[in-house]
């Protein structure tokens, strides 16, 4: 049986980032706009929160149960190490997607746009579909494309659009920079499991695309978000605030140059994940010291 110990590390902690920097970049951005709403924005964060919770107990249900994490370099996985038993991390997953609908919910009644409605349920599906059922896009190389949508441009334009009734320059630059951000964690991650994937017959993009253009990948999704902050300090020059993440991505660009890996890359994932999170900070700020 699993210890509390063990499943707060199922739920891999160190994802998290993925989940805060998208609500807090779109309440920055609805800050900007003069519509920014407490209870609102709090609700997005409990969706965003236990969507991903529940789509990294999934996984690691998924996986398991299809022995793909029988030989693991990364972090405790519930299933695979067998501490806990299949149905019982397939049911915390369920909880974390009924937490995450409740509260999507409660936040579309109070913006009014009921249609949102079905863009939380398409993301449920996306989240237990990544590795679960029978073709898991996840296994398919669309695991990075999925988190860019969801962790970025549904993330960030959905906390806006919820408080605001509308979108912004800055919401859609946010989203943009977001969803790299979110994607490069993935590609590092996969990146690291390549030759596990491999023999397990996952093919994610980094598998498919091979090692090299994987790490090459990783670079250009990076440099995206420091990018959209030179172009949108043309307006607000409290947005170069973001360049401050930037050295912590110095460690982490340097392994992948010089071609690190396996365990070597585990902190590549978490210093990845602490720049974005980083990036969204300074940039939430920037546009509340902007939009006074």
């Amino acid at each position: 049986m699993a210890t509390v110990a063990q499943w707060i590390e199922g739920a891999r902690p160190r994802t998290l980032p993925n989940a805060i920097a998208p609500v807090l970049v779109g309440n920055g951005a609805a800050y900007a706009l003069g519509a920014f709403d407490l209870t609102r924005g709090v609700l997005t964060l409990v969706v965003a929160l236990a969507l991903i919770i529940g789509v990294n107990f999934a996984n690691d249900y998924s996986d398991g149960v299809r022995g793909t994490d029988d030989v693991r370099v990364g972090p405790l996985r519930l299933v695979g190490s067998k501490v806990a038993k299949p149905t019982t991390v397939r049911l915390a997953a369920f909880v974390c997607f009924g937490v995450a609908a409740v509260a999507g919910v409660a936040v579309t009644v109070l913006s009014g746009s009921y249609w949102l409605i079905g863009v939380g349920a398409v993301c449920i599906a996306a989240a237990w579909f990544y590795t679960g059922g029978k073709r898991p896009y996840g296994y398919a190389g669309l695991g990075e494309l999925a988190v860019f949508i969801c962790f970025g441009l549904i993330a960030v334009l959905g906390t806006l659009y919820v408080q605001a009734g509308d979108f912004s320059g800055y919401g859609i630059g946010g989203a943009v920079a977001i969803g790299c951000f979110s994607s490069a964690v993935l590609v590092a991650n996969n990146l690291r499991d390549i030759p596990t994937d491999t023999e397990a017959g996952k093919r994610t993009l980094a598998v498919l695309i091979g090692d090299q253009d994987t790490r090459n990948l990783y670079l250009g999704l990076v440099v995206v978000p420091f990018l959209v902050s030179i172009v949108g300090s043309l307006r607000d020059g409290y947005l170069l605030l973001g360049f401050l993440a930037l050295p912590l991505l110095v460690g982490s660009a340097r392994k992948m140059i010089k071609g690190v890996k396996g365990k070597a890359l585990i902190p590549v994932l978490r210093d990845t994940g602490l720049a974005m999170l980083v990036w969204a900070i300074t940039t939430a700020a920037a546009l509340v010291l902007g939009g006074r």
